[in-house]
């Protein structure tokens, strides 16, 4: 169960954090996790849906229709529905 925080900065951090609200140590590290922790579940697919479109529509903008043409899905797969 223990923690073993090396970093100065993160100790000086949490010490203050509960200075101010007056939690424990511990009871400010969980709460900025969980924020953390919600914060990535509500963003996180955002951002990466939003870096996947983006890096689609850059690769799309390079091909042809002779491109798009070449690579079908019935040549990407056999006729099992696996890999080619």
């Amino acid at each position: 169960m223990g923690l073993n925080i090396k970093k100065q900065r993160v100790h000086d951090l949490a010490r203050e954090a509960a200075r101010r609200t007056g939690r424990s140590q511990t009871s400010v590290i969980e709460s900025a996790l969980e924020r953390y922790l919600d914060e990535l579940t509500r963003h996180g697919d955002d951002d990466r849906s939003t870096r996947v479109t983006g890096a689609l529509a850059a690769l799309d903008s390079t091909w042809d229709d002779a491109d798009r043409a070449a690579i079908r899905a019935t040549d990407l797969y056999d006729e099992h529905g696996l890999p080619a």
